[in-house]
């Protein structure tokens, strides 16, 4: 077992939004979590990178208390967040963007042969490395924020939303990318609202509904069940 998650509750001030939640994701795993806007996805995320506080519960990552943890140092343990809504710098080139997920990387000697792995699993990013990134498209800065997030060694992603605002083809694109990277050796977590893609995705996933877990399984179980189909795919 990788992370463990168990009874975590979280608050916005009055507001319960996490409800005693636990999972687990084991080492290789690609596990989503999936439900409607506002039930709390992004809210288990940003507490378990310690940019929100829980309440109670734990989170252990690899032996670490990640409650006991500063948040600047969580990716020193192998846990890296590519965020919502991307978050890349903007004002900064493509490179300098891809430099900047290196910063707690001591083995600087190994810095240029991963750079060009960055730019062999993105081509456009190499094409692009002396662009702003800010002028980027939508796809391509996904791109440049996952590429980032790879470049602190990660031996976990936590991915929110990768495929929000892209076109279907971008999408696919995107999801074909972490099959990749997760086939490469990095266990995946992975938050996002197109339930059809996550599942067919995760080795196994979780069901939100207003901060709590309703439903678990494996991602092809959960892909058809009548109940998870008619509230997340449509059909």
């Amino acid at each position: 077992m990788m992370l463990e998650v168990k009874d975590l509750n979280v608050y916005y001030d009055a507001i319960h939004a996490i409800k005693d939640v636990s999972f687990h994701v084991d080492e290789g795993e690609i596990v989503s979590l999936i439900g409607a806007n506002g039930a709390g996805k992004t809210t288990i995320l940003q507490t378990i990178s310690r940019l929100l506080a829980a309440k109670s519960g734990t989170i252990n990552f690899l032996g670490h208390d990640l409650r006991k943890t500063e948040a600047h140092k969580i990716v020193q343990l192998g846990l890296a967040q590519v965020p919502e809504g991307r978050r890349i710098f903007a004002d900064l080139s493509v490179m300098e963007n891809i430099e900047m997920g290196a910063y707690i990387r001591k083995d600087k000697e190994n810095l240029a042969r991963d750079i060009e792995n960055i730019f062999q699993r993105f081509p456009r990013l190499k094409e692009r490395k002396s662009q702003m990134a800010g002028t980027l498209s939508g796809g391509e800065q996904q791109m440049l924020a996952m590429g980032r997030a790879l470049m602190s060694n990660p031996k976990m992603l936590l991915l929110d939303e990768p495929s929000m605002g892209l076109a279907p083809i971008l999408v696919d694109e995107i999801f074909s990318i972490i099959r990749d990277v997760n086939a490469a050796g990095v266990t995946v977590l992975l938050v996002e609202q197109n339930a059809t893609k996550a599942l067919s995705l995760a080795n196994r996933a979780y069901v939100l509904e207003t901060g709590k877990i309703v439903k678990e399984g494996r991602g092809s179980d959960l892909l058809n069940d009548d109940a998870v189909r008619s509230a997340y795919l449509g059909n």
